[in-house]
This record gives structure tokens, C-alpha cells and sequence, in this order.
């Protein structure tokens, strides 16, 4: 899951972004309160944790921009204040939950994962591709009805994949949607995760679902039973 966090205090967006990344969450960062709107709005995310002191644009602005464009992300407002009156003003603007600095980020995470849960009664939590579920709530994933353990860059590289199913997302995407930067051209970072997940979630005789196109990328597809190995595009 996709979270973005709109807050322009680096040790505190430092040590939310670590947090949520050690949750398994992809998380992207907006330092004032105009970019926040620009990314909120051009961007899909799950949830959005929302700073209220900000430069530029302050959150209730944000919140209320952000829900002009009908977008309906989950958010929690964050303050240094804990006076019932900015509260009141960012529920009744539109937001999901509020927390008060200083906080535990335990709580926070709570928090998230409840907005989320809330946010998902009316769409699956499962991405499901052949036989493999992986829950983006949980952060689990399963395969002959085994859970498969996962690191955080496997399971977010596993998201990733699982979303775009059907499509070639090249190296360059998946560093950009998974590590947020591009390696060097010579690194095989991308090409060790790759063999590490498929080993993880794959195995002799079963359908194939990861697939490397060659001098492409990669492609998640749903496996044909009948053929559970055979790989036209396999560069391997």
C-alpha cells in the first residue's frame, strides 16, 4: 500500500517514512502543503498522514483542496496543538483520524491500519493472482496454503508486480514505484530481488507467475495449469 506523508519537519518525516517502511508500506514524502495537494491529487494513494503547521499551504487547506477534488484517501491529521479546535476543524473538513504530537509511532501505526481496514469494507484487502494472496493489510502473503515469508522490499516489490498484473513494468519503474530511485545501469539490484521472490513464491511443477521479458522487464500473469513451466519470454 501506497502512503503519503505531507509533513516539512525532516527528523519527524525521517522517522515516520522508516516506520511505515518497516510496516511494509511504500511511502512518499511532501515537504510543504503544495506539493501535498499536487501529489494527493495526481497520485493514488491508500492513506495520507497529514501534518497541520506547513508552509505554503497549511493542512486544513491541504485536507480541504484534497476533498474539493474529490478525493476520498483516508487521512490522518497530525498537530502540535491539543486543543479541541483544530480537531473539530479537520473532522468536519474531511478528516479520518487525529493524533497529537509527540506520539508513539506504534499508535500511529494503529491508527493507519484501522483507517485502512475502514476504508476497505466495501473493496478486497486480497490481491489475489493464481493460487498466491497477498494481504495489504497484514502484509502476509500465501501460496499452497502456506504463508510465505517476506521481507520488506520483497513484499513491496511483490505488491507492486501483483497491481500491474497483465502489464511489462520495466527496471526503471520498479526502482522508481519500489525503491523510489534509479540505480546505477551496471547494478543487478532489481535482477536479485527478482530471483529471491520468484524462489519465495514459486516452485518446480507449480504454474508459473513471474515472468522476466526479455530485455523488457517483468510481468505477473495469471499461470496457465496446462503449461505450469514454459516461458516464451524467458531470458533465464
Amino acid at each position: 500500500m501506497r502512503i503519503l506523508v505531507i509533513e516539512d519537519e525532516r527528523k519527524v518525516a525521517s522517522f515516520i517514512k522508516r516506520g511505515l517502511e518497516e510496516e511494509r508500506y511504500i511511502v512518499e514524502l511532501a515537504a510543504d502543503g503544495q506539493m501535498g495537494i499536487d501529489m494527493a491529487v495526481a497520485n493514488h494513494f491508500d492513506a495520507i498522514v497529514l501534518d497541520v503547521m506547513l508552509p505554503k499551504k497549511d493542512g486544513f487547506a491541504v485536507l480541504s483542496e484534497i476533498r474539493a477534488a474529490r478525493k476520498s484517501t483516508p487521512v490522518i491529521m497530525l498537530t502540535a496543538r491539543a486543543g479541541t479546535n483544530d480537531r473539530v476543524t479537520g473532522l468536519d473538513l474531511g478528516a479520518d483520524d487525529y493524533l497529537t504530537k509527540p506520539f508513539h509511532f506504534e499508535e500511529l501505526a494503529a491508527r493507519l491500519r484501522s483507517i485502512l481496514r475502514r476504508s476497505s469494507t466495501e473493496k478486497s484487502t486480497q490481491l489475489t493472482i493464481g493460487d498466491l494472496t497477498l494481504d495489504t493489510v497484514s502484509h502476509v502473503a500465501y501460496r499452497w496454503e502456506k504463508e510465505i515469508e517476506l521481507t520488506t522490499k520483497e513484499y513491496a516489490l511483490l505488491e507492486y508486480l501483483i497491481r500491474n498484473k497483465g502489464r511489462i513494468v520495466s527496471r526503471s519503474m520498479i526502482t522508481q514505484q519500489v525503491w523510489k530511485h534509479n540505480f546505477d545501469t551496471e547494478s543487478n539490484i532489481i535482477d536479485v530481488y527478482i530471483k529471491r521472490l520468484r524462489a519465495k513464491i514459486e516452485r518446480p511443477g507449480s504454474p508459473r507467475l513471474l515472468n522476466s521479458i526479455r530485455g523488457v522487464g517483468y510481468r505477473m500473469k495469471e499461470p496457465d495449469p496446462n503449461d505450469p513451466q514454459q516461458d516464451d519470454d524467458m531470458d533465464e
